[in-house]
């Protein structure tokens, strides 16, 4: 695919926020992002954006400024940041726009997403069972895992012990509080194997990016990030995704193997090439699975590389380097924008003290999403 650029980027910091809405976080991330860029907001022709509780993206034009910009709303579950980022990439490779938005912002009660299972085209005794309640299935599923490639709990308080130790060190995060392994394991059981501190939480955020064909990126920034590869896939026959009622004889390909695979052959790299990565963590063990799937190590292999630090800020390959959603909480509609933006830093040198070493050049991030479709974006400077 020809580059696109990322000129700029904005957001607004994810956690509780009562004196302002969802559109208004939206709002603030998208001003940031236009001010990163040196540009006025009539200067973008077309935008991405979604929410899942906080209203239809496209009200940000109601304060932004009425300019008749083409702008579509995208709902795509927990991958509706990477969707929406997906679009505005596909629109500069068009040619349809010189500039382009992806926005994402929310705002969700306090508790665990619970959905309908009528709105995923499951009868209701998915629900009755409990599968709907997204802590119970990602339990479930992680005990298989483990079961199945000798992945320990102590493990999973890792994960999670990383994830709040870098978020202390990202002043833009929710938690900011490390929490030792014992704390963590000591935490409130909540679906075993998965303990309160394993788990992330609903929250409220805003993030916006700006892109630009990537031959006119130094028109607006200094430092571009150029986006190799913006893939979204959904399910094959066999995978086994949530809300899935069932499991085939013959297991197939997940929607993260799909899309990561797709993700390398576009920009023409692999794995190893791979300097810094964000890699959907909703809970610890989505990003032990995670990492298998998108290519990073073999199955079982992520016992041996969390336990001997390789997923830390000066391992070999350092995973959600600002506290990912554990510590950042999850607001649906910005979640994988968020990932883009860290990594946009990363590249940058401007993550501060949880700036990855030797001058990273490619970065990564997914996400997963409902019922089964993944998000993968490579990043180069």
């Amino acid at each position: 695919m020809s580059d696109v650029a990322i000129i700029g980027i904005g957001l607004h910091n994810f956690g509780r926020h009562p004196q302002l809405s969802g559109l208004d976080q939206g709002v603030l991330a998208v001003r940031e992002a236009l001010q990163d860029a040196g540009l006025d907001w009539k200067d973008v022709d077309v935008a991405f954006g979604g929410s899942q509780d906080a209203g239809n993206a496209d009200a940000i034009c109601n304060q932004l400024g009425l300019t008749t910009l083409q702008f579509t709303n995208i709902w795509n579950g927990c991958a509706t940041g990477g969707s929406s980022l997906n679009a505005a990439c596909n629109a500069i490779q068009a040619g349809a726009a010189d500039v382009a938005l992806a926005v994402g912002f929310d705002k969700h009660e306090p508790g665990a997403f619970n959905a309908e299972p009528s709105d995923w085209g499951l009868d209701d005794w998915y629900g009755e069972v409990g599968l709907m309640l997204t802590t119970q299935f990602f339990a479930m599923k992680i005990q298989r895992y483990m079961h199945d490639y000798g992945i320990s709990e102590d493990t999973l308080a890792r994960v999670a012990q990383k994830a709040f130790y870098n978020g202390s060190l990202n002043p833009r995060a929710w938690r900011r509080q490390a929490l030792s392994k014992d704390e963590i394991m000591a935490s409130t059981m909540v679906n075993h194997p998965l303990r309160k501190y394993m788990f992330c939480s609903p929250s409220e955020g805003g993030t916006a990016l700006l892109l630009c064909r990537s031959d006119h990126a130094h028109r607006y920034t200094r430092k571009p990030v150029f986006l190799k590869a913006a893939v979204v896939r959904s399910r094959a026959y066999g995978s086994f995704e949530v809300f899935s009622p069932c499991r085939s004889k013959t297991e197939g390909k997940s929607a993260t193997e799909i899309a990561s695979t797709v993700a390398f052959e576009l920009a023409g790299v692999g794995p190893k090439d791979m300097d810094v990565l964000q890699l959907q963590d909703t809970e610890s063990g989505a990003e032990v699975i995670h990492m298998a799937e998108n290519g990073f190590c073999e199955h079982g292999e992520q016992e041996f590389l969390i336990q001997g630090g390789a997923t830390n800020i000066n391992g070999r390959m350092p995973v959600n380097t600002d506290g990912g959603c554990l510590a950042n909480g999850e607001p649906v509609g910005a979640s994988g924008l968020r990932q883009v933006y860290e990594i946009c830093l990363q590249l940058r040198g401007q993550a501060g003290s949880r700036q990855v070493q030797n001058s990273p050049k490619l970065g990564y991030t997914h996400v997963y999403g409902a019922p089964g479709v993944s998000g993968v974006n490579i990043l180069q400077v």
